[in-house]
């Protein structure tokens, strides 16, 4: 199957630009509140945006007055993120595929004295994907690392019957990795970015967006 192109949100001029400046902004993410809901107003957004391509069926929906035909999705996805800093992400996603189910991976860097880090995954606690359509939604898609590791473990497990990657913000380092790594996933952001520091931190990013959602760890 051929390799698809990411779908960027901010390629397209609208009010998602606005939640976005937002949880860049350095003052106004300093609201917890605000940078988890801005998060959650743009999971939203592109839960809608993957919606569109998901199987519909035709369905009679009886009114007080009639009847009337509406196409209904015809399958529901399961909703997976990587915590902690995925929640506010995933819970926009889940807002708007409120059957859905989800999934939910706990995963960490383990990083040496040389600022070098490796991926080890704790959990993956999720219903039986065999046959499902998998949305892993994380906030930042920085080296991929985590969404790759994380994705091929549960291919390993499980027959997908298509899997979707979305992210608040990505890199373009972080795409390449995961269009190598996982040639039919489809990819959602809200913007690209082009950096990253040595510590695989997104410039210009938005800084640690689990610290800022939920305070600091230690």
């Amino acid at each position: 199957m051929p390799l698809t192109q990411p779908f960027i949100l901010n390629k397209t001029n609208s009010i998602a630009n606005q939640f976005l400046a937002e949880l860049r902004d350095v003052t106004i993410q300093q609201d917890k509140y605000r940078f988890r809901k801005n998060q959650e107003r743009l999971g939203e957004i592109l839960a809608y945006e993957i919606s569109k391509i998901l199987n519909y069926k035709s369905a009679d929906v009886q009114t007080p007055l009639g009847t009337a035909n509406i196409n209904l999705a015809a399958e529901q996805p399961v909703v997976a993120t990587i915590l902690r800093a995925g929640l506010p992400f995933h819970q926009g996603f889940i807002n708007f595929f409120d059957r859905a189910d989800s999934a939910f991976i706990t995963a960490c860097r383990k990083t040496k004295k040389s600022g070098a880090f490796t991926i080890q995954i704790d959990q993956i606690s999720a219903p039986n994907l065999d046959g499902k359509t998998l949305i892993m939604c994380d906030t930042m898609l920085a080296t991929g690392q985590s969404t790759v590791l994380v994705c091929k473990e549960i291919i390993a497990q499980y027959q997908l019957k298509a899997l979707h990657i979305a992210a608040v913000i990505a890199s373009n380092e972080g795409i390449a990795h995961v269009r190598a790594n996982l040639p039919n996933a489809k990819i959602w952001t809200c913007a690209v970015d082009d950096e990253m520091t040595s510590k695989a931190y997104i410039v210009p990013g938005l800084g640690d967006a689990g610290d800022l959602a939920f305070g600091e760890k230690v």
